[in-house]
């Protein structure tokens, strides 16, 4: 069995947390040239109901796919699975168990950005959690994606039950897509919690991974 590994060519951290003093949130904050991606949710830290969820974005090319599989060195649809793969970063932090990761399509264009601080937000511009670009906001806060609904060979779930697990999953479906049509475009691969964890009255915090840009893997 062959394997071949293709690289994001960009992800980032987008965030409604709190900034320190619990007062305003950083949601105009871009972390996308950060060595990690983080997942949370957390309840309860601002006020008895207060909620804050970080999700990640991640975007391969696709067209380089497409450019191998006509030379012959990626198999035809049906003969080859994708993999979507990111690497468990060890922390300090509390990691949460017993919870599941959703991987969405992202259904609209966004831009990484040069941001860093993944503790106090200050670094804003391109994509965070209103803005897709600087001067394009989300059609959604939070970022927009193809709903399990109208298309569920979109999404895809995995489940961590110690949570320091690698995420692993077989998002072939949704790399076919991508490649055998432009009615559904590649923008990249949305992770985060799913509702109904984003949403719980108990925390999820926190899930890191290695980002694109890390020197320690």
């Amino acid at each position: 069995m062959a394997i071949k590994r293709f690289f994001a060519t960009k992800d980032n951290t987008i965030t409604n947390a709190f900034k320190d003093g619990l007062a305003t949130r950083g949601t105009g904050s871009n972390m996308g040239a950060s060595d990690i991606l983080e997942v949370f949710s957390i309840y309860g830290q601002a006020s008895s109901a207060s909620s804050e969820l970080a999700r990640t974005l991640v975007e391969f090319d696709t067209a380089d796919i497409a450019t191998k599989r006509t030379a012959g060195s990626i198999p035809a649809s049906g003969s080859v699975d994708f993999f979507l793969r990111m690497y468990d970063a060890e922390h300090v932090e509390s990691t949460p168990r017993d919870f599941k990761l959703t991987i969405a399509a992202i259904s609209q264009s966004w831009s990484e950005g040069a941001g860093l601080d993944m503790n106090n937000y200050t670094d804003i511009g391109e994509s965070n959690w209103i803005k897709a670009a600087s001067s394009t906001n989300w059609a959604s806060e939070g970022g927009t994606f193809l709903t399990s609904s109208a298309y569920p060979n979109m999404h895809k779930t995995q489940s961590f039950d110690g949570g320091t697990e690698d995420l692993n999953v077989n998002v072939t479906s949704i790399v076919e897509e991508w490649l055998k049509t432009n009615d559904k475009p590649n923008y990249g691969f949305g992770v985060f919690l799913t509702s109904s964890q984003e949403t719980a009255t108990e925390s999820y915090y926190t899930k890191k991974f290695f980002a694109r840009q890390s020197e320690f893997f």
